[in-house]
């Protein structure tokens, strides 16, 4: 009987730990990052879903002779962006792991292979 309580009990916790990483997740729409290119010629914010929010663009950098710089500008931006959403997603993930499983993870349980 007292395995099958074990068992019980470890399978309910389970289900916990799939239900915060699951509002972590969603949490992660919220989080915004900033990234430049060009000396901040070309703004980039996206959110920790890696999407792209918005494009900012100065004025001066947009030049219909030469359109080959934006896009690599822009190109770069993103690029940014995305990293520093990746970066802070995994961050915010790996707060909610510690939480969850105090002194950070479980005996025998490597979690490296989730990007944690």
């Amino acid at each position: 009987m007292s395995k099958q309580f074990n068992m019980a009990d470890m399978f309910g916790k389970f289900a916990d730990m799939q239900q915060k990483v699951k509002e972590a997740q969603e949490k992660l729409g919220e989080v915004e990052v900033e990234a430049e290119a060009g000396g901040g010629m070309v703004k980039v914010k996206a959110n920790g879903n890696r999407q792209i929010i918005s494009i900012e663009i100065d004025k001066d950098v947009v030049d219909p002779e030469d359109s080959e710089m934006l896009e690599d500008l822009i190109v770069a931006g993103v690029n940014k962006a995305l990293e520093k959403a990746e970066e802070a997603a995994k961050q915010k993930m790996q707060e909610v792991y510690k939480d969850m499983m105090p002194g950070g993870g479980m005996p025998g349980m490597d979690l490296s292979k989730f990007g944690l």
